[in-house]
């Protein structure tokens, strides 16, 4: 059964793997200023060298990942199955800046390509909810593009409640007690 767990090199094949995908679907571009963008511009295949792929998961586990340019801590977990990486979450520790507060939120998932539709990205966010909510958080902004009609099912039925649309993302407040109801 699948779990949430701090990023780990057991997952080195798969991982390497998983970036591929993202990659044969056009992520990684210059123009992709996501996470997962950036992370794919600054390692691109040098994860496949033991010793960076264990630099990676162990800047990631610091949350003092450079491609979290926002100025707030960050902890990534990684969703995996034994050695099958199927996806990561990232939950920010607050929306202390003006791009989280309108378009970030607290969290942000991916979900590799030959493993979605599955369920996965519903069980990362309701998983990563207890944490948020350990951390303080009573509450979470979770956003997604108004054209991603998955990752808005996903929000919803992990209890996101619609706020409002602002420059093409939709904004879902999460209670983070949630997961425990």
């Amino acid at each position: 059964m699948p779990q949430l767990a701090p990023p780990s090199g057991l997952v080195h094949r798969s991982f390497i793997a998983a970036m591929e995908e993202f990659r044969a679907e056009g992520r990684g571009g210059p123009d992709d200023d996501t996470t997962l963008g950036r992370t794919l511009c600054d390692y691109g295949g040098r994860w496949q060298d033991p010793g960076v792929f264990a630099s990676y998961v162990a800047e990631v586990r610091s949350a003092a990942y450079p491609a979290e340019p926002l100025g707030v801590p960050v902890t990534t977990l990684w969703y995996s199955e034994g050695a099958d990486y199927l996806g990561r979450i990232s939950v920010r520790h607050s929306v202390a800046t003006r791009f989280l507060r309108e378009y970030g939120g607290h969290i942000g998932y991916d979900v590799r390509p030959t493993a979605r539709r599955r369920g996965h990205a519903t069980e990362m966010l309701r998983g990563a909810l207890p944490y948020a909510a350990g951390l303080g958080l009573e509450s979470v902004l979770v956003t997604c593009d108004t054209d991603n009609i998955g990752s808005r099912k996903v929000i919803e039925a992990a209890g996101g409640a619609f706020e409002d649309e602002r420059g093409g993302k939709l904004r879902y407040w999460i209670r983070t007690d949630t997961a425990r109801v």
